[in-house]
């Protein structure tokens, strides 16, 4: 019954009867008759029900395996088959570990995490020994970058004057690109003995870390006419006797906004409406933009002073070999496969954690 008890409070934390809610939802609007006059809209409604489903449907199977082994488990207690409990112990590891990588996937669902991500290093203050381990961050995340199988483009990059970089821009290309790298936003401190240095003493450097998603540079105004009501009303004013005693003013809400806007200047029905349009795509351009810029800055809120307080990991080198992420906790003794690029354990620990 431990086990059937397990699953039930997996279910709740994977929030599986609001998706299913929510998939009814969508479907709902995939049947809408007019779906289809918005053909942008409409395949992003199919990618979020394929999404879903996916979901859905993991997460189901994952209840079907918990709920045999559960069966398997009491015939076992009954027969006392010694065997058997040793493969259902192996089952049960297993599925053990695939709960935890959909309770993972559940944490990349926020509404930018699937696009890519574009990550950006600063050498903090201290020159040659902050520049070089800039560089060495970089190496650090290329290589992480191919272990996940991401494309990577430099967008940008200002060398150091003596070793190492000042910064560099990354442009990585992958499913969740973003919902990964973010976990790495943050400064990043380093402690070892000089290489820079006669005297072979220990410094500590900083670098910086910044990520952001990438967001398209063309904001396409896709308006439904689903989403209007127009009215059409005798138009006042100047104009003429037949602008007065028809009815070719005309007036366009936009429902998802309250957006209201109005002609009535053209005594043609058709060039008012027009009109009308283009000032409602130009309202609705703004908004878009306005709302792209308060998500850049939401994201840049996150940047921290590149120095000594605000580092969210420390690499430590000398005396002792130790890399620790302090918002976790989590600390790796095997700093040479840390900065060789095995990030996953630090990420998908904050990933678990972070909500």
């Amino acid at each position: 019954m431990h086990l059937r008890s397990a699953l039930r409070a997996f279910g709740g934390i994977f929030e599986i009867d609001a998706k299913r809610t929510e998939k009814d939802q969508l479907e709902r609007q995939i049947n809408r008759e007019d779906l289809w006059q918005d053909p942008k809209r409409a395949q992003e409604l199919m990618r979020q029900r394929s999404t879903l489903q996916e979901a859905i449907a993991g997460w189901e199977s994952l209840q079907k395996r918990l709920e045999e082994q559960a069966l398997m488990l009491d015939l076992t207690e009954a027969e006392e088959e010694l065997l058997v409990a040793e493969e259902i112990a192996g089952a049960l590891t297993k599925l053990d570990r695939d709960v935890a990588q959909t309770e993972l996937a559940r944490m990349l669902s926020g509404p930018d995490d699937e696009k890519n991500a574009i990550m950006t290093i600063h050498a903090g203050a201290g020159g040659t020994e902050s520049q070089d381990w800039a560089e060495m961050l970089l190496r650090m995340y290329l290589r992480w970058t191919e272990r996940k199988g991401f494309r990577t483009q430099t967008l940008d990059i200002l060398a150091g004057e003596e070793a190492g970089i000042k910064s560099v821009t990354v442009l990585i290309e992958g499913k969740y690109a973003y919902g990964y790298s973010k976990a790495e936003s943050g400064v990043h401190r380093l402690i070892r003995l000089s290489p820079f240095d006669a005297n072979n003493r220990r410094h500590t450097s900083f670098a910086s870390v910044f990520v952001i998603p990438e967001i398209a540079d063309d904001i396409q105004v896709v308006i439904s006419e689903a989403d209007l009501r127009i009215e059409t009303f005798r138009a006042g004013g100047h104009g003429g006797q037949h602008v007065n005693v028809t009815d070719s003013a005309v007036r366009i809400i936009h429902i998802p906004t309250g957006i209201v806007v109005q002609c009535q200047n053209e005594r043609s029905q058709h060039k008012n409406r027009a009109s009308a349009m283009k000032v409602l795509r130009s309202r609705l351009y703004e908004i878009e933009k306005e709302k792209r810029t308060e998500k850049l800055e939401q994201y840049s809120q996150g940047k921290k002073d590149i120095a000594w307080g605000h580092q969210i990991r420390s690499y430590v080198l000398h005396p002792y070999r130790l890399i620790k992420d302090h918002r976790t906790d989590l600390e790796v003794g095997n700093v040479d496969a840390v900065l060789d690029g095995d990030l996953d354990p630090f990420i998908e620990q904050y990933l678990l954690t972070a909500r």
